[in-house]
């Protein structure tokens, strides 16, 4: 885990690391993939633009243990764009939370890997998947914490286009009067959503200044690049007693070329000729990252 004294970060991400940590994200994006094959499909694009920011999480940021995923001093993730639930699935199962095997039974009868997450699954803090309210759980969470005498952390994976909710500025305005310094909000920033693109929609820009005015603590990155992640969102809060958002860049898709950028990746349902096409990509991408 990355630490920090005043200024200085102490333990920065080394070569063997990272390549390790790119590993991880590329197997999260096959089994991801390995999903979407399956007779429902899934959400693959926004499960993709994500998978570099959930692997810098699970794997380096954050305070947790899969043999005690109700530790009370566990710091907590929740996904606020919960129809990116396989891309949680998968990463859950890296981490030791589940059985690979049982990402085979993704939205068949019976499963508890369903199309949005829930409780039942370990390592899922809240059921997810009405956008815009993902932030207000994730105040809950830090606020808990705070009052139980935990110095846990909380991150909430939000989608750009769920701002446009109302509910995530309410739960903006109450994180940032209560001071929950302990609190990080991640922005999924791939600019697309079901419909479109985000701006096209609704103006988003300029983001950073809007949460500013919202009193949060604002960091924009790469959300590709692991060492950057890691960096940015091990060494929260960046601000006491202001809560910490990074605005994190991506690509929908990010992974597979021939989807990359593309509306149509939103919900992917592979055949079989183009689940091999993405196996054979991201398999070229895996033994480069173990070079």
């Amino acid at each position: 885990m990355t630490t920090t004294a005043g200024t200085e970060t102490i333990g920065a991400i080394g070569d063997t690391r990272l390549g390790e940590l790119r590993e991880r994200a590329t197997r999260i994006r096959e089994h991801v993939a390995d999903m979407c094959a399956g007779p429902e499909g899934g959400h693959l694009g926004g499960a993709y633009s994500a998978a570099d920011i959930m692997t810098a999480l699970y794997f380096d940021v954050m305070n947790l243990n899969p043999d005690r995923p109700d530790a009370p001093e566990r710091d907590r993730f929740v996904l606020s764009k919960g129809h990116a639930a396989v891309g949680l699935y998968a990463t859950l199962a890296e981490r030791g939370y589940l059985p690979v095997d049982e990402l085979a039974t993704y939205a068949r009868p019976g499963s508890r890997l369903m199309g949005h997450p829930v409780r039942a699954v370990p390592g899922v803090e809240a059921a997810t998947g009405s956008l815009g309210h993902g932030l207000a759980l994730g105040c809950g969470f830090a606020l808990g914490a705070r009052l139980d005498g935990h110095d846990s952390r909380t991150f909430v994976l939000m989608g750009d286009g769920e701002l446009q909710e109302g509910s995530v500025w309410e739960a903006a305005i109450g994180a940032a009067s209560l001071g929950l310094d302990r609190l990080v909000a991640v922005v999924d920033r791939n600019s697309l959503q079901l419909t479109g693109d985000t701006d096209s929609i609704a103006a988003m820009e300029p983001l950073a200044d809007r949460w500013r005015g919202f009193g949060w603590a604002v960091q924009q990155a790469d959300g590709h690049d692991l060492a950057t992640l890691v960096r940015a969102l091990g060494t929260t809060p960046w601000e006491p007693g202001r809560p910490s958002v990074l605005i994190a860049r991506t690509v929908k898709g990010r992974g597979l070329p021939f989807l990359e950028g593309r509306t149509a990746c939103h919900y992917v349902t592979f055949s079989e000729r183009n689940h091999a096409k993405a196996r054979a990509v991201l398999g070229r991408s895996r033994r480069e990252d173990t070079r």
